[in-house]
């Protein structure tokens, strides 16, 4: 029996290379069109794709992967449909500039295990809109879902006449592929842990890369206290806590934990309330102070419970308990990839937000925070004090901060954090980040100089 050959990386970005150049010149007509049979696969497929995402990587549930794989592929096609991407893309009259557009080349797309699905397909999106070509590089716990997507985009591309090497991925997964792919590609979008992110800002290539998410929310103490505990519950239990995105720190009035504990409860989660129950949870996730426990990440809130011993009732979505201190003196501060969430009382609104300052030092400086207020001023004295890139308000940071119709938020699944997150952009990841822009300038009609009279007053 002859062997199979495997295609090698540097195989790989030479295809993509020449598929690139094909479509460095498509229409702006062409251009949507293959970006937006990209979004529109994963809409019709939802449901397949969805329930392969989560058998494959054995992390969170087939109802969330589903839902994600449908309002994604929507959101982020209408945010996007009616960019410009191709040719002149705006004229400043009042300066006489011109804004051209211009693809950037391959983009190597470093994919997580926590979206197989819909990260691919955004960067692929994004790319496609941008004339430009995409290679996954896929977590080893998501290859074959990822390969059989790759497949269903490279289908359409046919059909439309196009080069099917516009979309590829590495099938044999290894860090040192992924390290020669990041190399030799034109850009890298990286959206995984910090290891991966740190791998790709040291590739020599141009890089956007995302920090690590440790959501610490505050409730004000004039909220619907019920409202906002559901919300924090929705949040913190979508995809079975996988989402960088999730509540992790639920700050709370302390007049006020009895009540807000009793809506956590009502709303579907567990509070583990004694010290022995709150040392056996934090050494289930962290053991030993260590990394977190693979083998708790992406589990339902009952799957955790049955696992370390704990007695929840039927249908718990969330369990809590409440750190001994704040910061880093306990793990139960940092970032947990599954249904939990520390719950930890403030006096004042403004000793609230210190904390959370303080949580976000220990880990996801960057990232996102949630408010849960009725008061401006103290949603933007929050904004103000915390180091992140989203400021979330009355809504579930879970599900809304990577863009939702209930906000501004530009839709996508790959979220920058700033220099704060060791990131090179701080926002939303769009098609915008892959585009080269070439400015054309025509002289003012008259030059001028300023008044040096007027122009240090």
């Amino acid at each position: 029996m002859s062997e199979v050959k495997t295609t090698t990386v540097e195989e790989l970005v030479a295809r993509a290379k020449a598929a690139q150049k094909q479509f460095e010149f498509a229409t702006q007509e062409q251009a949507d069109a293959a970006s937006k049979a990209i979004f529109k696969i994963v809409f019709d497929n939802a449901e397949e794709l969805g329930r392969m995402a989560a058998e494959e990587t054995r992390m969170g549930n087939v109802p969330d992967k589903i839902a994600k794989c449908r309002n994604k592929s929507a959101l982020i096609w209408e945010s996007i449909k009616n960019a410009k991407t191709v040719g002149v893309i705006a004229r400043h009259e009042e300066t006489r500039m011109l804004e051209v557009a211009k693809p950037v080349g391959v983009v190597a797309c470093v994919i997580p295990s926590t979206n197989p699905v819909v990260t691919p397909m955004s960067n692929a999106g994004f790319a496609l809109k941008t004339r430009n070509a995409a290679i996954f590089a896929p977590h080893p716990r998501a290859v074959k879902c990822t390969k059989y997507l790759t497949d269903l985009f490279r289908a359409a591309l046919k059909e439309q006449g196009l080069p099917e090497d516009l979309v590829q991925t590495l099938e044999n997964v290894s860090m040192e592929d992924s390290a020669a792919l990041m190399s030799a590609a034109d850009v890298v979008v990286a959206t995984g842990g910090p290891g991966m992110v740190k791998a790709a800002y040291s590739s020599g290539k141009p890089s956007l890369g995302v920090g690590q998410g440790n959501v610490q929310v505050i409730v004000d103490r004039d909220v619907d206290i019920e409202e906002a505990a559901a919300k924090i519950v929705l949040g913190r239990a979508f995809d079975n806590g996988l989402i960088c995105l999730g509540e992790q720190t639920a700050f709370v009035p302390r007049e006020k934990f009895d009540e807000f504990i009793a809506a956590f409860q009502k709303a579907g989660g567990y509070y583990v309330a004694d010290k022995e129950g709150t040392d056996k949870l934090r050494e289930a996730i962290f053991p030993g102070h260590g990394p977190i426990n693979r083998d708790v990440v992406g589990l339902t809130a009952e799957q955790i419970a049955a696992k370390f011993g704990f007695d929840v009732p039927a249908g718990t979505r969330v369990i809590a308990a409440t750190a001994t201190c704040n910061g880093r003196g306990d793990d139960l501060n940092r970032e947990k990839l599954c249904p939990v969430l520390n719950i930890y009382p403030y006096d004042s609104f403004e000793d609230g937000v210190a904390m959370m300052v303080e949580n976000l030092e220990f880990e996801g400086k960057g990232h996102s925070v949630g408010v849960h207020s009725n008061t401006p001023e103290h949603v933007e004295y929050a904004a103000i004090q915390c180091s992140v890139s989203r400021c979330i308000v009355n809504q579930p940071t879970g599900t809304t901060g990577g863009g939702s119709p209930t906000n501004g938020y530009t839709p996508t699944t790959t979220l920058g954090c700033g220099s704060w997150g060791n990131n090179s952009f701080s926002g939303n990841f769009s098609h915008v980040h892959l585009m080269n822009i070439t400015r054309v300038g025509y002289p003012y009609e008259e030059s001028y100089l300023p008044d040096p009279e007027l122009a240090w007053k």
